[in-house]
């Protein structure tokens, strides 16, 4: 096989990142866009020894579960990646996949894993659910101002201000931005040159409260004119109504984060105030919560609840429980398990989310929550040596990056005997591979729940319990 070789294949699988994967010969081709079931003609753009990545030319016989894109930019953006597939269809490759993790990676034998797995916990609706947008911002090659969301693995804008999977109020916001901009003569940030205003916009929205946050990431300290646009903005907020025809939207908060920094990190750490708070509230399930433009924070409401619903099953609380929290960001899982546990430990690196935490702990009026600042893998291991190993817990919950834990704090994990650790992963290669080392430590998967919280994009939650079968 050779670039730009031209072959008729069939679609047989997903990869990881969702492209089809087809075969020409024995020689393995991956595909973006292609559906398992497609006859495609494809190019190669890339060919390596025994696979190589190809280029969707022709479709010559669909899939049945190849559907058409509900946003027109699907396939350039790179926030959607499945979009084109049915949707009962991404559920099942989900699960399909961290099941195939955990049997290749995981060592968990396939017919264990067909009884310990749940079915994945899909959405109802699985298009305008997030509460979290952040748009860079840039021009045209008439100079007139874009938003949207980058090209796949690029900074090429994609001009989208109607997101098929952003909160719905974003759509009427973005346009009068964009018409400020025009208006004011407000410069969009260059990153080659590292001149121009504008870099970032960042919206949040209450999905139970409607207080909706309007967040300008800037290349300096102010903005000419702003009190226009707040007046502008709040309009069209207030004025509002979703699909449903619900209006009563408010904006709540409207704030400047300042990065002057030649770098591709979206946020700065000032944040000045113009309108409002510097903050929204917002609920998963009783639990209230303000949220900053520097929280962590789920960025899909309805299917969190589901999540930390399962955590909390699987934690099985009576009430006299000590419980520890790793990676803990601004107390979302420790305060749902704080409902039902004796005392809640929440360990986080970031030190304002600690703040956000505590305060989070107060507003709801719960004083069994007590959070530390650090690494996890730091902490938890200091605090076990400086206890001279008598440390325990009854339940430890871990919600780590995308990179998984450190073997030191599995170790520390381990140590502590806790009857039940649940492991709340967004990536189920790492999760795999820190459960394999966790049975090398005593500790057995009982139960596998995957919940969707990206719906059309290859990401996936995983929920998993292990408990030591000797304590």
């Amino acid at each position: 096989m050779v670039k730009n070789q031209t072959v008729t294949i069939t679609i047989e699988d997903i990869g990881n990142d969702g492209e089809g994967i087809g075969r020409y010969e024995g020689y393995t081709l991956f595909v973006k866009g292609a559906v398992v079931g497609d006859v495609a003609k494809v190019k190669v753009l890339k060919a390596k020894k025994t696979y190589g990545y190809a280029k969707l030319e022709e479709l010559l016989t669909a899939s049945p579960d190849r559907v058409t894109p509900r946003c027109p930019v699907a396939g350039r953006c790179g926030g959607c990646q499945l979009q084109h597939i049915a949707y009962e269809r991404q559920l099942a490759y989900k699960a399909d996949k961290v099941k195939n993790c955990l049997a290749r990676i995981g060592g968990i034998p396939m017919e264990k894993l067909e009884q310990l797995m749940e079915p994945i916990i899909g959405m109802e609706e699985p298009y305008y659910y997030r509460n979290k947008a952040q748009y860079p911002v840039g021009t045209d090659k008439e100079g007139r101002p874009v938003m949207g969301f980058y090209a796949s693995h690029s900074h090429n804008i994609i001009e989208c201000m109607d997101c098929a999977i952003q909160e719905p109020v974003n759509a009427v916001i973005l346009p009068v931005i964009k018409e400020f901009m025009q208006e004011k003569k407000i410069s969009a940030y260059e990153e080659e040159s590292g001149k121009g205003l504008l870099r970032h916009v960042l919206t949040r929205v209450g999905f139970t409260t409607k207080e909706v946050m309007l967040c300008l990431i800037i290349n300096g300290k102010k903005v000419p004119f702003v009190d226009e646009l707040v007046e502008k903005v709040s309009a069209v907020v207030e004025n509002f109504k979703d699909f449903n025809g619900t209006g009563g939207y408010l904006l709540k908060s409207f704030c400047l984060n300042v990065n002057t920094a030649k770098t591709n990190v979206i946020l700065g750490q000032e944040i000045i105030p113009v309108y409002g708070e510097t903050y929204i509230t917002d609920y998963i399930g009783d639990i209230k919560y303000q949220i900053s433009p520097l929280s962590f924070y789920q960025v899909n409401p309805k299917q969190t609840v589901k999540l930390y619903e399962k955590a909390l099953e699987y934690a099985g609380l009576s009430g006299d429980e000590t419980v520890w929290d790793l990676y803990c960001g601004i107390g979302t899982i420790s305060l749902f398990l704080a409902q039902k546990a004796k005392q809640v430990y929440g360990v986080e690196i970031i030190p304002q989310a600690i703040e956000d935490a505590k305060n989070n702990a107060r507003i709801n009026g719960l004083t069994n929550a007590e959070f530390f600042v650090g690494a996890a893998e730091d902490v938890m291991p200091a605090k076990y040596r400086e206890s001279g190993g008598t440390m325990k817990a009854d339940v430890i919950c871990v919600d780590p990056p995308r990179k998984g834990c450190e073997e030191s704090l599995l170790d520390t994990v381990a140590a502590m005997e806790p009857e039940r650790i649940v492991y709340v992963s967004c990536d189920p290669a790492t999760l795999a591979r820190d459960v394999k080392y966790l049975g090398e430590k005593g500790y057995e998967v009982k139960k596998v729940c995957p919940v969707e919280q990206f719906g059309h994009s290859f990401h996936v939650e995983t929920v998993v319990l292990l408990s030591n079968e000797r304590n």
